[in-house]
Protein backbone atom coordinates (compact mmCIF):
# COMPACT_ATOMS: atom_id res chain seq x y z
CA UNK A 1 0.00 0.00 0.00
CA UNK A 2 0.99 3.80 -0.49
CA UNK A 3 0.49 5.68 2.57
CA UNK A 4 -0.08 9.55 3.54
CA UNK A 5 0.69 10.25 6.94
CA UNK A 6 -0.19 13.62 7.87
CA UNK A 7 1.63 15.49 11.16
CA UNK A 8 1.64 19.41 11.34
CA UNK A 9 5.06 19.84 13.28
CA UNK A 10 7.81 16.77 13.53
CA UNK A 11 10.65 17.37 16.43
CA UNK A 12 12.24 13.91 18.36
CA UNK A 13 11.01 14.73 21.98
CA UNK A 14 7.53 14.88 21.77
CA UNK A 15 5.22 11.72 23.20
CA UNK A 16 3.48 12.37 19.55
CA UNK A 17 6.17 12.39 17.69
CA UNK A 18 7.81 9.82 18.94
CA UNK A 19 4.75 7.43 18.27
CA UNK A 20 4.34 8.91 14.75
CA UNK A 21 7.69 7.87 14.00
CA UNK A 22 7.64 4.74 15.07
CA UNK A 23 3.85 4.10 13.20
CA UNK A 24 5.54 4.71 9.73
CA UNK A 25 8.58 2.49 10.92
CA UNK A 26 5.99 -0.16 11.59
CA UNK A 27 3.98 0.16 8.33
CA UNK A 28 7.71 0.33 6.64
CA UNK A 29 8.40 -2.78 8.13
CA UNK A 30 4.76 -4.74 7.03
CA UNK A 31 6.30 -3.78 3.37
CA UNK A 32 3.75 -0.92 2.96
CA UNK A 33 5.50 3.04 1.05
CA UNK A 34 5.06 5.57 3.15
CA UNK A 35 4.63 9.79 2.66
CA UNK A 36 4.63 12.27 5.36
CA UNK A 37 3.27 15.79 4.80
CA UNK A 38 4.42 18.35 7.43
CA UNK A 39 5.41 22.08 8.18
CA UNK A 40 8.15 21.71 10.41
CA UNK A 41 10.45 19.22 10.91
CA UNK A 42 13.11 18.79 13.61
CA UNK A 43 15.36 15.82 13.86
CA UNK A 44 16.66 13.10 11.26
CA UNK A 45 14.77 11.89 8.34
CA UNK A 46 12.73 8.56 8.71
CA UNK A 47 15.10 6.67 6.47
CA UNK A 48 12.99 5.36 2.90
CA UNK A 49 9.95 7.46 3.58
CA UNK A 50 9.47 10.50 0.88
CA UNK A 51 8.91 13.67 3.27
CA UNK A 52 6.37 16.59 1.59
CA UNK A 53 7.35 19.93 2.99
CA UNK A 54 4.21 21.76 3.03
CA UNK A 55 5.28 25.23 2.37
CA UNK A 56 2.43 27.48 4.30
CA UNK A 57 2.89 30.21 6.71
CA UNK A 58 0.07 31.99 8.87
CA UNK A 59 -0.28 34.40 11.82
CA UNK A 60 -2.63 32.05 13.48
CA UNK A 61 -1.88 28.61 13.72
CA UNK A 62 -5.88 27.75 12.52
CA UNK A 63 -5.28 29.52 9.51
CA UNK A 64 -1.74 27.85 9.21
CA UNK A 65 -3.64 24.37 9.07
CA UNK A 66 -6.33 25.28 6.99
CA UNK A 67 -3.77 26.27 4.48
CA UNK A 68 -2.00 22.44 5.31
CA UNK A 69 -4.93 21.08 4.32
CA UNK A 70 -5.92 22.80 1.12
CA UNK A 71 -2.28 22.02 0.20
CA UNK A 72 -2.32 18.28 1.21
CA UNK A 73 -5.74 18.01 -0.67
CA UNK A 74 -4.10 19.38 -4.39
CA UNK A 75 -1.16 17.19 -4.11
CA UNK A 76 -3.09 14.10 -3.37
CA UNK A 77 -5.52 15.30 -5.84
CA UNK A 78 -2.20 14.89 -8.34
CA UNK A 79 -0.55 11.79 -6.65
CA UNK A 80 -3.39 9.82 -5.32
CA UNK A 81 -2.61 7.32 -2.29
CA UNK A 82 -4.55 3.78 -1.26
CA UNK A 83 -5.20 5.30 2.48
CA UNK A 84 -4.38 8.92 4.67
CA UNK A 85 -3.60 8.65 8.31
CA UNK A 86 -3.38 11.81 10.36
CA UNK A 87 -2.42 12.62 13.79
CA UNK A 88 -3.65 16.15 13.86
CA UNK A 89 -7.79 16.36 13.61
CA UNK A 90 -9.03 17.32 9.96
CA UNK A 91 -11.30 16.36 7.36
CA UNK A 92 -10.49 13.23 4.67
CA UNK A 93 -8.71 10.94 7.01
CA UNK A 94 -9.28 7.40 6.68
CA UNK A 95 -7.21 6.64 10.35
CA UNK A 96 -6.92 9.29 12.87
CA UNK A 97 -4.54 8.39 15.84
CA UNK A 98 -6.13 10.65 18.92
CA UNK A 99 -3.14 11.54 21.29
CA UNK A 100 -4.91 14.79 21.77
CA UNK A 101 -7.53 15.45 24.15
CA UNK A 102 -11.02 15.77 23.10
CA UNK A 103 -10.92 19.87 22.47
CA UNK A 104 -14.38 20.62 22.62
CA UNK A 105 -14.75 19.09 26.09
CA UNK A 106 -12.01 21.72 27.17
CA UNK A 107 -13.67 24.45 24.84
CA UNK A 108 -16.94 24.26 26.78
CA UNK A 109 -15.90 23.53 30.71
CA UNK A 110 -12.32 25.70 30.48
CA UNK A 111 -12.89 29.01 27.88
CA UNK A 112 -15.51 31.41 27.77
CA UNK A 113 -18.34 32.48 26.13
CA UNK A 114 -16.16 34.87 23.91
CA UNK A 115 -13.53 31.88 23.32
CA UNK A 116 -16.05 30.15 21.62
CA UNK A 117 -17.21 32.72 19.26
CA UNK A 118 -13.81 32.59 18.13
CA UNK A 119 -11.95 31.57 14.47
CA UNK A 120 -10.13 29.82 16.21
CA UNK A 121 -13.28 27.85 18.20
CA UNK A 122 -14.81 27.49 14.95
CA UNK A 123 -11.65 25.34 13.04
CA UNK A 124 -10.37 22.86 15.76
CA UNK A 125 -14.09 22.05 16.52
CA UNK A 126 -14.83 22.05 13.16
CA UNK A 127 -11.91 19.95 12.57
CA UNK A 128 -12.74 17.85 15.46
CA UNK A 129 -16.47 16.86 14.10
CA UNK A 130 -14.69 16.18 10.46
CA UNK A 131 -13.20 12.95 12.85
CA UNK A 132 -15.80 12.09 15.21
CA UNK A 133 -19.13 12.79 13.76
CA UNK A 134 -21.32 9.52 13.33
CA UNK A 135 -21.54 10.70 9.39
CA UNK A 136 -16.90 10.83 9.09
CA UNK A 137 -15.82 7.34 7.87
CA UNK A 138 -12.51 7.85 9.83
CA UNK A 139 -11.24 4.55 11.96
CA UNK A 140 -10.01 6.24 15.27
CA UNK A 141 -6.85 4.25 17.19
CA UNK A 142 -7.46 5.92 20.56
CA UNK A 143 -5.08 5.46 24.03
CA UNK A 144 -7.58 6.38 26.69
CA UNK A 145 -10.17 5.36 28.00
CA UNK A 146 -11.30 9.08 29.63
CA UNK A 147 -10.76 10.78 26.16
CA UNK A 148 -13.03 8.13 24.08
CA UNK A 149 -15.74 8.66 26.85
CA UNK A 150 -15.81 12.73 25.85
CA UNK A 151 -15.56 12.03 22.04
CA UNK A 152 -18.30 9.38 22.62
CA UNK A 153 -20.55 12.27 25.15
CA UNK A 154 -19.54 15.05 22.65
CA UNK A 155 -20.33 13.31 18.97
CA UNK A 156 -22.09 9.90 19.74
CA UNK A 157 -19.29 7.98 17.72
CA UNK A 158 -20.29 4.77 16.68
CA UNK A 159 -18.32 2.39 18.43
CA UNK A 160 -17.37 0.19 15.78
CA UNK A 161 -14.98 2.82 14.73
CA UNK A 162 -12.93 3.33 18.28
CA UNK A 163 -9.91 1.13 18.49
CA UNK A 164 -8.31 1.15 21.64
CA UNK A 165 -4.60 0.25 21.73
CA UNK A 166 -2.39 -0.68 24.38
CA UNK A 167 0.55 1.23 25.21
CA UNK A 168 3.51 0.91 23.31
CA UNK A 169 6.70 1.14 25.49
CA UNK A 170 10.13 0.93 23.57
CA UNK A 171 11.91 -1.77 25.24
CA UNK A 172 15.22 0.11 25.55
CA UNK A 173 13.14 1.61 28.66
CA UNK A 174 13.03 -1.43 30.82
CA UNK A 175 15.49 -2.48 33.89
CA UNK A 176 17.62 -4.26 33.14
CA UNK A 177 20.34 -6.61 34.92
CA UNK A 178 22.73 -3.66 34.56
CA UNK A 179 20.35 -1.20 35.88
CA UNK A 180 22.04 -0.40 38.89
CA UNK A 181 25.26 -0.01 37.30
CA UNK A 182 23.71 2.25 34.99
CA UNK A 183 21.88 4.45 38.03
CA UNK A 184 25.54 4.98 39.14
CA UNK A 185 27.00 5.83 35.95
CA UNK A 186 23.95 8.08 35.20
CA UNK A 187 24.77 10.06 38.53
CA UNK A 188 27.91 10.27 38.45
CA UNK A 189 27.63 11.89 34.82
CA UNK A 190 24.97 14.52 36.52
CA UNK A 191 27.39 15.42 39.33
CA UNK A 192 24.60 13.90 41.65
CA UNK A 193 26.02 13.77 45.54
CA UNK A 194 25.65 10.99 47.63
CA UNK A 195 22.13 10.46 49.21
CA UNK A 196 20.81 13.22 47.11
CA UNK A 197 17.21 12.92 46.50
CA UNK A 198 16.78 13.69 42.47
CA UNK A 199 13.19 14.47 40.43
CA UNK A 200 12.67 13.99 37.20
CA UNK A 201 10.16 16.19 34.90
CA UNK A 202 10.18 15.07 31.35
CA UNK A 203 7.97 16.79 28.83
CA UNK A 204 8.21 19.58 26.12
CA UNK A 205 5.16 21.82 27.02
CA UNK A 206 6.24 22.74 30.24
CA UNK A 207 3.17 24.45 31.07
CA UNK A 208 0.67 22.01 30.18
CA UNK A 209 2.72 19.40 32.37
CA UNK A 210 2.76 20.99 35.35
CA UNK A 211 6.32 22.22 35.42
CA UNK A 212 5.66 24.95 37.81
CA UNK A 213 3.31 22.83 40.42
CA UNK A 214 6.62 20.91 40.45
CA UNK A 215 9.13 23.84 41.30
CA UNK A 216 6.72 24.91 44.02
CA UNK A 217 6.68 21.23 45.55
CA UNK A 218 10.19 21.77 44.96
CA UNK A 219 10.56 24.50 47.15
CA UNK A 220 7.86 23.11 50.01
CA UNK A 221 10.16 19.90 50.10
CA UNK A 222 13.18 22.21 50.84
CA UNK A 223 11.77 24.09 53.50
CA UNK A 224 10.72 21.08 55.46
CA UNK A 225 13.51 18.86 55.00
CA UNK A 226 16.35 21.95 54.88
CA UNK A 227 18.72 19.37 55.43
CA UNK A 228 18.29 16.69 52.73
CA UNK A 229 19.64 17.22 49.50
CA UNK A 230 17.52 17.36 46.53
CA UNK A 231 17.00 19.00 42.95
CA UNK A 232 14.62 18.93 40.07
CA UNK A 233 15.82 17.79 36.45
CA UNK A 234 13.39 19.48 33.91
CA UNK A 235 14.12 17.40 30.32
CA UNK A 236 12.15 19.09 27.78
CA UNK A 237 12.09 21.44 24.52
CA UNK A 238 10.06 24.65 25.30
CA UNK A 239 10.57 28.04 26.79
CA UNK A 240 12.18 28.06 30.07
CA UNK A 241 12.07 31.76 30.67
CA UNK A 242 9.03 32.45 33.25
CA UNK A 243 10.24 28.92 34.98
CA UNK A 244 13.83 30.18 35.53
CA UNK A 245 11.58 33.46 37.42
CA UNK A 246 9.88 31.25 39.45
CA UNK A 247 12.52 28.85 40.59
CA UNK A 248 14.36 32.47 41.84
CA UNK A 249 11.74 33.52 43.28
CA UNK A 250 10.71 30.49 45.57
CA UNK A 251 14.99 30.07 46.34
CA UNK A 252 15.45 26.95 44.69
CA UNK A 253 17.19 28.39 41.38
CA UNK A 254 20.57 26.09 42.13
CA UNK A 255 18.42 23.32 42.89
CA UNK A 256 16.19 23.26 39.08
CA UNK A 257 18.24 21.98 36.16
CA UNK A 258 16.73 22.44 32.63
CA UNK A 259 18.90 19.51 30.45
CA UNK A 260 16.51 20.79 27.11
CA UNK A 261 15.18 17.75 25.01
CA UNK A 262 17.42 14.73 25.42
CA UNK A 263 18.21 11.23 23.47
CA UNK A 264 19.92 9.45 27.19
CA UNK A 265 15.92 9.06 28.27
CA UNK A 266 16.82 6.00 29.04
CA UNK A 267 19.70 6.51 31.93
CA UNK A 268 17.38 9.54 33.51
CA UNK A 269 14.66 6.98 34.25
CA UNK A 270 17.33 4.98 35.82
CA UNK A 271 19.13 7.54 37.47
CA UNK A 272 16.43 9.74 39.16
CA UNK A 273 14.89 8.97 42.52
CA UNK A 274 11.16 9.75 41.36
CA UNK A 275 9.27 11.14 38.53
CA UNK A 276 7.24 13.89 38.94
CA UNK A 277 4.25 14.60 36.14
CA UNK A 278 1.72 16.82 37.52
CA UNK A 279 -0.22 17.54 34.35
CA UNK A 280 -3.15 19.86 33.90
CA UNK A 281 -3.72 17.79 31.15
CA UNK A 282 -2.65 14.72 29.62
CA UNK A 283 -4.37 12.38 26.76
CA UNK A 284 -2.25 9.49 27.76
CA UNK A 285 1.35 10.31 29.41
CA UNK A 286 4.18 7.65 28.05
CA UNK A 287 6.99 8.79 30.37
CA UNK A 288 4.49 7.62 33.06
CA UNK A 289 5.13 4.16 32.09
CA UNK A 290 8.66 4.69 31.03
CA UNK A 291 8.98 5.39 34.34
CA UNK A 292 6.95 2.24 35.35
CA UNK A 293 9.11 -0.43 33.35
CA UNK A 294 12.32 1.34 34.62
CA UNK A 295 11.69 1.13 38.54
CA UNK A 296 11.19 4.67 38.63
CA UNK A 297 8.30 5.44 41.19
CA UNK A 298 5.86 8.08 39.88
CA UNK A 299 4.02 10.64 41.22
CA UNK A 300 1.30 12.31 38.64
CA UNK A 301 -2.36 13.40 38.77
CA UNK A 302 -5.25 11.34 37.96
CA UNK A 303 -5.95 13.18 34.24
CA UNK A 304 -3.13 12.01 32.85
CA UNK A 305 -4.76 8.84 30.47
CA UNK A 306 -1.96 6.25 31.60
CA UNK A 307 -2.20 7.26 35.49
CA UNK A 308 -4.54 4.56 35.65
CA UNK A 309 -1.81 1.78 35.15
CA UNK A 310 0.41 3.28 38.38
CA UNK A 311 -2.68 3.13 40.75
CA UNK A 312 -3.10 -0.73 39.22
CA UNK A 313 0.93 -1.44 39.67
CA UNK A 314 0.95 0.69 43.03
CA UNK A 315 4.07 2.30 41.72
CA UNK A 316 3.44 6.00 42.79
CA UNK A 317 0.93 8.63 43.54
CA UNK A 318 -1.83 9.33 41.50
CA UNK A 319 -3.28 12.87 42.78
CA UNK A 320 -7.40 13.00 42.71
CA UNK A 321 -8.70 16.12 40.91
CA UNK A 322 -9.16 19.04 41.60
CA UNK A 323 -5.08 19.64 41.63
CA UNK A 324 -4.23 21.07 45.09
CA UNK A 325 -0.75 22.05 45.54
CA UNK A 326 -0.80 20.82 49.01
CA UNK A 327 -1.38 17.17 47.90
CA UNK A 328 2.05 17.37 45.51
CA UNK A 329 3.89 19.14 48.86
CA UNK A 330 2.54 15.77 50.41
CA UNK A 331 3.38 13.27 47.86
CA UNK A 332 7.13 14.64 47.01
CA UNK A 333 7.91 14.22 51.23
CA UNK A 334 6.68 11.03 51.11
CA UNK A 335 8.66 10.01 47.86
CA UNK A 336 12.04 10.52 50.01
CA UNK A 337 11.32 7.47 51.87
CA UNK A 338 13.76 4.92 50.72
CA UNK A 339 11.43 1.78 52.01
CA UNK A 340 8.54 3.52 50.32
CA UNK A 341 10.34 3.96 46.27
CA UNK A 342 11.67 0.57 46.76
CA UNK A 343 8.30 -0.98 47.08
CA UNK A 344 6.98 1.35 44.49
CA UNK A 345 10.04 0.06 41.79
CA UNK A 346 9.31 -3.74 42.84
CA UNK A 347 5.36 -3.46 42.53
CA UNK A 348 5.95 -1.51 39.30
CA UNK A 349 8.28 -4.02 37.81
CA UNK A 350 6.05 -7.26 38.62
CA UNK A 351 3.74 -5.42 36.86
CA UNK A 352 5.31 -4.47 33.79
CA UNK A 353 6.65 -7.95 33.35
CA UNK A 354 2.58 -9.21 33.51
CA UNK A 355 1.18 -6.31 31.05
CA UNK A 356 0.83 -5.33 28.10
CA UNK A 357 2.49 -1.97 27.75
CA UNK A 358 4.50 -2.33 24.16
CA UNK A 359 2.09 -3.39 21.15
CA UNK A 360 0.70 -0.15 20.29
CA UNK A 361 2.09 0.61 17.27
CA UNK A 362 2.09 -3.57 15.84
CA UNK A 363 -1.52 -3.36 16.87
CA UNK A 364 -1.98 -0.08 14.91
CA UNK A 365 -0.38 -0.90 12.12
CA UNK A 366 -2.30 -4.07 11.57
CA UNK A 367 -5.52 -1.64 12.72
CA UNK A 368 -4.40 0.88 9.32
CA UNK A 369 -3.86 -2.03 7.29
CA UNK A 370 -7.67 -3.38 7.85
CA UNK A 371 -8.86 0.13 7.57
CA UNK A 372 -7.23 1.31 4.46
CA UNK A 373 -8.27 -2.02 2.97
CA UNK A 374 -11.88 -1.93 3.62
CA UNK A 375 -11.68 1.19 2.11
CA UNK A 376 -9.97 0.16 -0.92
CA UNK A 377 -12.96 -2.38 -1.27
CA UNK A 378 -15.73 -0.13 -0.75
CA UNK A 379 -14.00 2.50 -3.62
CA UNK A 380 -13.97 -0.82 -5.71
CA UNK A 381 -17.38 -2.30 -5.66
Amino acid sequence: MQLAFLLYKYFPYGGMQRDFRRFVEETQRRGHQCRIYYISWQGDSIPDAQLRHVPVKSPTNHRRNEKYFDWVQRDLAQDPVDGVIGFNKMPGLDVYYAADSCYLDKALHERGRLYRRSGRFRHFAAYEKAVFDPGSSTEILLISETEKAKFVHHYQTPEARLHMLPPGISRDRCAGDDAQQRRRTAREKLGVEVGEHVLLFVGSGFIKKGLDRAIRALAHARAEQPHQAMRLLVVGQDRERRFHWLAKKLEVRQQVQFLGGRDDIPELLLGADTLIHPALDEAAGIVLLEALVAGLPVITTDVCGYAHHIAAAKAGMVLRSPFQQEDLNKAVLRSLDGVYRAQCRETGLVYSRLTDLYSMHSTGAELIETAVTRKLERDSA
